[in-house]
C-alpha cells in the first residue's frame, strides 16, 4: 500500500474565511508554476457544489480541467478527484478539513490518497504531488493572513 500524503497547516483566520480563500479566491494565491498552461493571469475555479469542476482558464479563454468536487460542505470540508495535467482515469483523491482552533485560527488538514490505483505510476506521482503541496501551501497560508487583515 502506498501511504496517503497527510499535510496540515495553521492559518490565521476563521474556518469560513480559510475555506473561501482556498476555493473562491484561488486565483489570487495559486502560483502559475503549479498550473497546466503556466500563463500569467489565469483564473482557477472551484465550481461551488458536489459534482463541480476544478479548472484553470487562460486569459484567452482556454480551459484545462484539474478535477471534480466530490464533497462540498463549507466551511468544514471539501473533497475532490485530482487529475491536473493527466487523464481523468488517473485521478487521485484529496480531502481537506478546515478545523476551528479559535476565532482567528484554523488548522487545514489535507489527505491526498489513491496512489495504489495508479500502479507503477503511483510512487512517482505521490512524490511529485508532495513537492507540489510543499510549494503550494505557503502561498495559501500567506493569502489567508493577508486577506484576514485587510
Amino acid at each position: 500500500m502506498i501511504e496517503p500524503l497527510e499535510l496540515s497547516v495553521v492559518v490565521k483566520c476563521d474556518t469560513a474565511h480559510a475555506f473561501a480563500v482556498f476555493t473562491a479566491s484561488t486565483s489570487l494565491w495559486w502560483p502559475v508554476s503549479h498550473s497546466v498552461s503556466r500563463q500569467p493571469g489565469l483564473a482557477v475555479t472551484f465550481e461551488p457544489r458536489t459534482g463541480g469542476r476544478i479548472f484553470e482558464r487562460t486569459p484567452d479563454g482556454v480551459e484545462f480541467d484539474w478535477g471534480e468536487i466530490t464533497t462540498w460542505e463549507p466551511p468544514r470540508s471539501l473533497a475532490y478527484l485530482w487529475h491536473i495535467g493527466v487523464d481523468r482515469s488517473l485521478a487521485t483523491q484529496v480531502r481537506i478539513a478546515f478545523v476551528r482552533l479559535s476565532a482567528n485560527s484554523t488548522r487545514v488538514e489535507i489527505t491526498h490518497s489513491g496512489w495504489d490505483g495508479l500502479g507503477d505510476l503511483g510512487p512517482p506521482r505521490r512524490e511529485k504531488n508532495q513537492r507540489g503541496w510543499d510549494g503550494l501551501l505557503p502561498h495559501f497560508v500567506a493569502a489567508c493572513g493577508r486577506s484576514a487583515t485587510q
